[in-house]
């Protein structure tokens, strides 16, 4: 494992400009992109690190914990943002869109909890329990020798066993608006609509979860038709056809749907293509929105794992804003920045230093008493904002000084 300074080492090279001469823009676009991979460094790499074993030892960290954690972080955010070491770390995670050490830790193991685990969460983190959420399938769900046969599945456009009168057609979809999530399907047998089916996922499902229920519920129905009956179903989702042809796909609506087609040869999946004016297709997914609103609730299909990780992201980002609005440090960036996200922010090293008025003026030399005066040359007190806005001796670089509010 290589230690802080090995990190710091590392970083450190990473960051160092090209010896060939570069114009200002260039130069700006070789910093942006050298902060990018810093950035993604500590994110991809040494949080990955520290996270290992969360579950065990961070689900409810306690203050040394969280002190121990924020100095580990720290020299990683000042190597990121090239500040000054003085500067607050507080601010430093607001300005990269990196939360704060425990947080991010204490995020991991609450998922590991209650998706790996399965330990359910107290209900001021969530109402969630791990029984309401959709597991990953691991292994194979048939023995390898056993697979579909090679005419079961196509990816081919199947319009043209449409016109057929010898096979039962069956399309399906899924839809997601912002009224809620519905599946469908819809059978077709001799030119007339023989019969149809809709319902209403939860809110929180996704399309492909809509997508997967309307063809389970299409090759369930198919495997009750008489056994002379050939079954052609049409999806326009490649994905869910993929997962539910494969027998080692983690998926277990997609691991249910493959074990059906593997007993019943003459249920065939086909794709056809979404709204290109087929019929079949077009009346299914009608269905599928109108299921949205007035379709029957559907509640075999699980949580997907997306969700369980935005519900906890969104209370780490509460609890990271309410330590960040009631802090006592980096309040000249909380001004500028008052609430948190995590994406960063395109500051460069010099944007950085000139918001939180570090730098080689007077105000923050006096300030740690390596200068006898806070005084300017030109009489004012010498910040980095009396610089940029109203010394006499940098006419030529002002910029329009803000009214105190907005300062």
């Amino acid at each position: 494992m290589i230690d802080s300074n090995g990190w710091s080492t590392l970083i450190s090279k990473e960051r160092k400009p090209s010896k060939c001469s570069r114009t200002s823009k260039e130069s700006q676009v070789a910093i942006g992109e050298s902060l990018r991979y810093t950035w993604t460094l500590n994110k991809t790499v040494i949080e990955r690190m520290l996270a290992h074993g969360s579950s065990a030892w961070c689900l409810n960290p306690t203050f040394k914990m969280k002190s121990k954690l924020s100095s580990i972080q720290r020299p990683f955010l000042l190597l990121i943002s090239g500040a000054y070491r003085t500067t607050p770390t507080a601010a430093l995670q607001t300005i990269l869109g990196i939360p704060p050490l425990h947080m991010q830790l204490q995020f991991e193991a609450r998922f590991t909890s209650i998706y790996r685990l399965r330990i359910p969460l107290p209900p001021f983190i969530t109402d969630t329990q791990p029984h309401d959420l959709q597991m990953e399938a691991t292994g194979w769900s048939t023995h390898p020798s056993e697979y579909l046969k090679p005419n079961q599945i196509s990816f081919e456009d199947g319009e043209a066993y449409i016109a057929r009168k010898d096979i039962i057609n069956i399309f399906t979809n899924g839809s997601k608006t912002e009224h809620g999530v519905g599946a469908a399907f819809c059978v077709s047998t001799n030119d007339i609509w023989a019969y149809q089916w809709s319902a209403e996922l939860n809110d929180n499902n996704t399309v492909f979860q809509a997508e997967l229920t309307a063809l389970h519920e299409a090759v369930i129905y198919a495997s009750h038709l008489p056994n002379h009956s050939t079954s052609k179903i049409h999806v326009d989702n490649r994905a869910s056809i993929m997962a539910s042809s494969n027998s080692k796909s983690t998926n277990e609506t997609a691991r249910k749907i493959f074990k059906i087609l593997l007993s019943n040869s003459r249920i065939k999946v086909s794709w056809v293509k979404a709204h290109a004016g087929n019929i079949g297709n077009e009346r299914a997914d009608q269905l599928a929105k109108d299921a949205t609103q007035h379709g029957q609730p559907y509640s075999h299909t699980k949580l997907p794992k997306p969700y369980i990780k935005d519900l906890l992201r969104k209370r780490m980002l509460e609890e990271w804003q309410t330590l960040w609005k009631n802090g006592d440090t980096g309040r000249k960036i909380y001004n500028i920045m008052p609430s948190v996200s995590l994406s960063p922010t395109n500051w460069i090293r010099e944007d950085v230093i000139f918001f939180f008025q570090r730098g080689h003026f007077p105000a923050y030399l006096k300030r740690f008493h390596l200068s006898d005066s806070d005084y300017c040359s030109c009489g004012g007190i010498g910040t980095a904002l009396h610089y940029a806005t109203e010394c006499i001796y940098t006419v030529s670089w002002y910029m329009r000084k803000p009214a105190p509010n907005f300062e």
